[in-house]
């Protein structure tokens, strides 16, 4: 057995304080271990300094007392990481070009924070990646910079976030933590960390079966959505409602279980996770063709939903060029400001190049951030009948619930609904796509 790194300041780091890692940082403070939260965006760490939230659905109360509480501390002085028992990795893990696993900030952050590791330390990571990423890659990042040796020196483990941004319902310390370890004692020591802040533990039999678990819960809800997704085409054509159909099937009590239609996919895990497997399984010449196949589903969508403005343009005698268009919803669901891989902007960019005059409306998102190519620092429109009276038609690609949805079916003649949300009987043209 490691015996724990002796002397430590802080029970626990927290290193990427974004999406994940603020309410994991949280969850710790909260449940009374002295916390660490590392970031080197230092605007990032000088607002939660301040007690100030970067995200809506985390409360600046809650950030304040765990401040005032002295639980919590948040830095860009890497330094500190030494004075942890353990270092727990939040950071994101996006896709090439070409729907290639993109580990630069895994792999980054493990040199970053290599020679800071200390006998007895555990170090764990949650970002989601393909099975063999933290033995393999990460570990061997570890070992290299910092001199120590996992499993013997220092514990690893792969624990995947299970983090939904805007529900509620969902609290840290009620959703169970998968948590696989390098090592037996690895586990132990993980265990021990994460059920002081998370209330049921689940273990398996090692690293690369807990990242199996993070891929496989998303590839899940990836090819069920496309599943929703081609099965609303097909049911448009049968003058078939797919909502009604999916609210229908849902009173069945065993063997269904609910996934809706939209515009896409989008978000940081959904869209990205099912291609870090499938570009894995090409490693012994296998092709992943069921999610390669839900991909191609949910990349139609889009496009799928912008053909039905033109079709609906088309049938009233109008064009979509030189009209005015407004896009309802950037984020990537509902009721956040995260815009994450969202499918609004393919639609935009669609309807764009089809000549339309493209703005858009989303109460959680008021200025577009400046990765976002043509649409950078664009910013929201203010809602009032005189602005919602200049557009031809309007998008609805994502149902925040902060949304007047009647008053926009008054004002706007033409509305593409992508979310089943616009009542019945407004004046508006409501086309479901």
């Amino acid at each position: 057995m490691i015996k724990k790194s002796p002397h430590a300041r802080f029970e626990v780091a927290i290193v990427g304080l974004g999406y994940v890692g603020i309410p994991l940082a949280l969850g710790f403070a909260e449940a009374g271990c002295q916390t660490l939260g590392f970031d080197s965006n230092k605007e990032r760490v000088l607002e939660l300094q301040q007690g100030q939230s970067p995200f809506p659905h985390i409360p600046c109360e809650q950030l304040a007392s765990a401040l005032n509480d002295e639980t919590m501390e948040f830095t860009t002085n890497r330094s500190l990481l030494s004075e942890c028992e353990a270092i727990i990795i939040c950071v994101p893990t996006p896709l090439r070009q070409h729907h290639e696993p993109d580990l630069s900030y895994i792999l980054g952050v493990a040199e970053e924070i290599a020679p800071h590791l200390r006998h007895g330390m555990l170090v764990s990571l949650e970002s989601s990646t393909y099975p063999g990423t933290t033995r393999v890659e990460f570990r061997e990042m570890l070992e290299r910079n910092s001199g120590l040796k996992a499993g013997t020196d220092f514990h690893l483990t792969f624990s995947p976030e299970r983090e939904d941004p805007g529900n509620s319902l969902n609290k840290l310390q009620k959703i169970p933590k998968v948590i696989g370890g390098l090592t037996a004692g690895c586990l132990e020591r993980a265990t021990e960390l994460y059920e002081k802040a998370i209330d049921t533990i689940v273990p398996v039999r090692n690293c690369d079966t807990a990242e199996a678990v993070k891929l496989t819960e998303n590839i899940f809800r990836f090819t069920n959505i496309a599943l929703v997704n081609e099965l609303k085409t097909i049911y448009a054509l049968l003058d078939v409602d797919i909502w009604e159909v999916v609210e229908a099937a849902k009173t069945k009590p065993f063997g269904f279980m609910p996934f809706y239609p939209g515009a896409g996919v989008g978000g940081h895990c959904i869209p990205i996770d099912p291609y870090y497997l499938s570009w894995k399984a090409l490693e012994f010449n296998v092709d992943c063709r069921f999610i390669e196949l839900a991909g191609q589903i949910n990349r139609s969508m889009p496009r799928y939903v912008a053909s039905h403005l033109l079709e609906a343009m088309n049938d009233t005698g109008h064009s979509l060029h030189g009209n005015a268009v407004l896009v309802i919803g950037v984020a990537y669901k509902p009721n956040v400001s995260d815009d994450r891989e969202s499918p609004s902007y393919q639609v935009m960019d669609i309807l764009k190049t089809q000549g339309a005059e493209v703005d858009y409306y989303d109460p959680h998102i008021l200025s577009i951030a400046p990765n976002r190519g043509q649409w950078s620092g664009r910013q929201s429109i203010r809602w009032g009948q005189n602005e919602l009276k200049r557009y031809a038609a309007a998008v609805i690609c994502t149902a925040h619930h902060d949304v007047n949805y009647n008053q926009l079916a008054d004002e706007i003649p033409l509305i593409v609904d992508a979310c089943n949300v616009v009542p019945k009987g407004r004046k508006a043209r409501v086309v479901n796509a």
